[in-house]
């Protein structure tokens, strides 16, 4: 067998723990940790499908028979895995806690529910774009001032405003610039 390497997770002080006979208590050997990555491989968001349907089902308070009947209606529709089972974000699960409430508390029908999503989703849809809408009208003009900038920065400056003569003098002012 080779020497380890130390970058190694079964290496010494890799993630797996201390070499043979190193770290131990008495050993006179200390360990040094290695500063955690910068970036973990896999972030989790709000948006992360990561629970299955019995998880999802207690977390909302709700039946798993209940979620696949909501899925089958499309009121809230988890990602799916390789074979096809249901996996669940927080966002989902959100949305699950304000069907029911809006089922219960509210007294509105599955299908009326369904449509508030829909125009809620299109709301939101809505909103983003007008952001980028925004953000794109924001930028042109800082483009158009930029570049009324560059037009009043190429202004010649030897060129003298015209000032009618008085009307007092009738004396003519011929000017001639300098060669």
């Amino acid at each position: 067998m080779g020497p380890l390497n130390p970058d190694s997770p079964i290496g010494p002080g890799g993630p797996i723990g201390p070499g043979l006979g190193e770290g131990l208590p008495g050993d006179g050997t200390r360990r040094t940790r290695r500063a955690a990555p910068a970036q973990p491989a896999y972030v989790l968001t709000e948006d992360t499908p990561v629970y299955v349907i019995s998880v999802a089902a207690e977390l909302s308070g709700l039946h798993p028979q209940t979620l696949r009947q909501y899925d089958r209606l499309g009121l809230v529709c988890p990602d799916r895995t390789a074979g096809r089972g249901r996996r669940y974000s927080a966002r989902d699960i959100q949305q699950l806690r304000e069907v029911q409430r809006l089922s219960q508390d509210e007294g509105i029908n599955l299908a009326g529910i369904k449509r508030i999503i829909e125009l809620e989703n299109q709301v939101t849809a809505l909103q983003s774009r007008i952001t980028e809408l925004v953000d794109s009208l924001e930028g042109a003009a800082s483009a158009l001032r930029q570049r009324e900038a560059a037009v009043h920065a190429s202004y010649r400056r030897d060129l003298v405003p015209y000032q009618p003569p008085t009307p007092q003098s009738s004396a003519l002012v011929v000017w001639r610039p300098k060669r």
